[in-house]
């Protein structure tokens, strides 16, 4: 009769069990939900949306993208990492997810996802408006010298990548700016357009469709080799100033979500950034397209930790 309730546990484990490969069988078997920290309009947004349609090519169930923006994107992956790891909430993934934390701001960390892939790469730009005086990356700087404190520059937000590579910016060329954080790029853009801010500092594609339209002036950007939408801006580097700060974009899931769902996310991945007119999407908004795998990504989140460790002591202080 002892027996009973030890067969009955091993009956009741193997049937749990068995529900948990069943379920993951049937992975998708309803939408998935994919975060993006950050307002709608931007160039985060705009990748996990044309990665969501590009998906539905591949993917059994639709990929709905929800905004959940604040406290430079700590509101949305704190969500992501509270989810279920069951597949069913993603997160469309940036650099500040390891810098908030030093800022203080939110407690989500990478150690608390599984990496999937790295899809993209930008670097940062300083940008003006076409009817400003400076037509040169020259002419403004010697601009903000001569004034310190006095050209305003709208970032994505406090301690984002942008906001860390005008600091870098200011360190290495000796200037002093206003920074204006504002919560993503698309109010940031906003507020250059509006002429509420001398300069912005945002990803280069998230401006092309102003550049086309003579609206918006970029005058260099913060990457090792010149961006080939934007082959007639020089880089920081040649201007003698060692500044090379990038933002980029990848998938994360939950840690604890299972591998057979993780290896889903992978396959999938994949077959997106494959996609003819995914990159042909990507193109015409000026993004720049990668695929690193989880293992790559998790090296590189690990060097950009160690990184932002010792710079966002720094944006502290400039900001007392």
């Amino acid at each position: 009769m002892r027996l009973i309730p030890t067969i009955l546990s091993a009956a009741l484990l193997t049937l749990a069990s068995f529900g948990h490969a069943f379920a993951q069988a049937d992975y998708p078997s309803r939408p998935v939900e994919m975060v993006v920290p950050w307002p709608a309009g931007g160039g985060t947004d705009a990748i996990a949306r044309v990665y969501a349609e590009a998906a539905r090519n591949h993917f059994s169930q639709p990929i709905i993208v929800v905004n959940k923006p604040g406290a430079i994107g700590s509101i949305g992956f704190a969500d992501a990492a509270a989810a279920k790891p069951d597949g069913y909430k993603v997160v469309m993934a940036t650099p500040e997810l390891l810098i908030a934390p030093y800022l203080g701001i939110g407690k989500a960390t990478y150690d608390g996802f599984l990496p999937i892939a790295r899809i993209n790469a930008d670097p940062s730009a300083i940008t003006v408006r076409t009817d400003a005086p400076w037509k040169t990356i020259e002419e403004f700087i010697s601009y903000v010298r001569q004034n310190p404190g006095k050209a305003t520059l709208s970032t994505s937000g406090n301690g984002a990548i942008p906001d860390l590579a005008a600091l870098a910016l200011e360190e290495r060329a000796g200037l002093k700016f206003t920074r204006v954080p504002y919560q993503g790029e698309a109010p940031a853009i906003q507020a250059i357009l509006a002429g509420q801010v001398d300069a912005t500092v945002v990803a280069p594609g998230a401006l092309s469709a102003h550049v086309e339209a003579q609206k918006l002036r970029v005058l260099a950007v913060t990457s090792l080799q010149r961006v080939p939408e934007f082959k007639d801006v020089p880089t920081f580097r040649e201007k003698g100033i060692d500044v090379a700060i990038g933002t980029w974009r990848g998938l994360l899931v939950p840690k604890g979500t299972p591998p057979e769902i993780v290896n889903r996310w992978i396959a999938l991945t994949r077959k997106v950034v494959n996609e003819p007119k995914y990159q042909e999407t990507l193109k015409k908004l000026n993004v720049n397209s990668i695929y690193e795998d989880g293992e790559t990504f998790a090296k590189v989140m690990k060097e950009n930790d160690e990184l932002f460790k010792r710079l966002v002591p720094r944006l502290a202080a400039s900001t007392k």
